[in-house]
C-alpha cells in the first residue's frame, strides 16, 4: 500500500512541477516576448524580399520559418528551462509580485513592433542621477541582457548560413558555419555590452530606485542567478543556436 501511494504521489507531482515551468514562461513574458521576435522576424523578412534574390529569399524564408516556428521555440525554450532550472518556483513568485509584473510588462513593451520602429536609429541618451546609475550598471552586470541579445544574432545569422549553404553546397560546412558563427559571440556581446546601461534606463525608466534595487536585489541573489543562467539556456535552446537545419529534423526540433 505504501508504494501504491508513493506512485500515486509522483503522478500527482510531476503534471504539477511540469506546469509551473509552463507558467514561469509565460509569467515571465517570455510567450509574449517570442511573439514579438516573430513580429519583428516578419518585418525583416519582408526588408529582406526587396533586396535578394528570389530563390535565395524564399530558402531564407522557409528556414526562419521553421526554425522560428511558434510551438517548436517554446517547446525546446520550457524543455531547457526544466533541465537547468532544479527549482522554479522562486522566480515564478518574484514574476508574480507586483514588481515582477511591472518588470515583466516594461520589457515586453520595449521589443513591441512599435517601439523598435520608434528607435530604429537608437535610443535617446537617458540621464539619471549617480545612484540610479550605480543601480543600472550592477544590474546590467547581474543580468545576461547583452549575451542573450548575442544568442539572438547568432540565430539569426545562423538562418543565413544554412540557407546560403542550401544554395550553395560546399561554401561552408555545417561545422565550418557554425565555428565562425561561435567565434562572434564575444563580439557581439561585447558591442551591445557598450550600450547596455542606457538601454536598461530606458526599459526600465518607470521603475523607482527602491524598485530597482529590490529588482537588483533579486538578480544578484543565489536564485536569480540560477534562474538567469537557465534563462540564457533556454533562449539558446529556443532559438536552436548553434543547430544546423538537417540536426533540427533529424531531432524532431522543426
Amino acid at each position: 500500500m505504501r508504494a501504491v501511494l508513493a506512485c500515486l504521489l509522483l503522478t500527482f507531482a510531476f503534471p504539477s512541477v511540469a506546469d509551473t515551468y509552463q507558467k514561469l514562461y509565460e509569467t515571465a513574458g517570455w510567450s509574449d516576448q517570442r511573439a514579438n521576435f516573430q513580429d519583428a522576424l516578419e518585418q525583416a523578412q519582408q526588408r529582406y524580399k526587396a533586396t535578394l534574390p528570389t530563390a535565395l529569399f524564399q530558402v531564407l524564408q522557409q528556414n526562419s520559418s521553421q526554425r522560428f516556428a511558434p510551438q517548436a521555440v517554446d517547446s525546446r525554450a520550457v524543455t531547457s528551462l526544466r533541465s537547468n532550472l532544479k527549482n522554479p518556483h522562486p522566480a515564478l513568485d518574484f514574476y508574480q509580485s507586483v514588481l515582477g509584473r511591472k518588470i515583466v510588462a516594461a520589457e515586453v513593451h520595449a521589443s513591441q513592433r512599435g517601439q523598435l520602429a520608434k528607435y530604429a536609429n537608437g535610443l535617446p541618451r537617458i540621464e539619471a542621477g549617480s545612484n540610479r546609475q550605480l543601480l543600472i550598471r550592477h544590474l546590467a552586470q547581474a543580468l545576461p541582457a547583452s549575451a542573450a541579445g548575442a544568442e539572438v544574432s547568432l540565430a539569426l545569422a545562423g538562418v543565413a548560413a544554412d540557407s546560403l549553404s542550401q544554395m550553395m553546397p560546399g561554401l561552408l560546412s555545417g561545422g565550418q558555419a557554425l565555428s565562425l558563427l561561435d567565434s562572434q559571440r564575444q563580439r557581439l556581446i561585447q558591442q551591445i555590452d557598450a550600450d547596455m546601461d542606457n538601454t536598461l534606463l530606458h526599459i526600465y525608466r518607470n521603475l523607482s530606485d527602491a524598485e530597482l534595487e529590490q529588482y537588483l536585489t533579486f538578480a544578484q541573489s543565489d536564485v536569480g542567478q540560477t534562474y538567469y543562467q537557465a534563462a540564457l539556456q533556454a533562449i539558446r535552446a529556443g532559438l536552436a543556436v548553434g543547430k544546423g537545419a538537417g540536426e533540427l529534423q533529424s531531432q524532431g526540433g522543426i
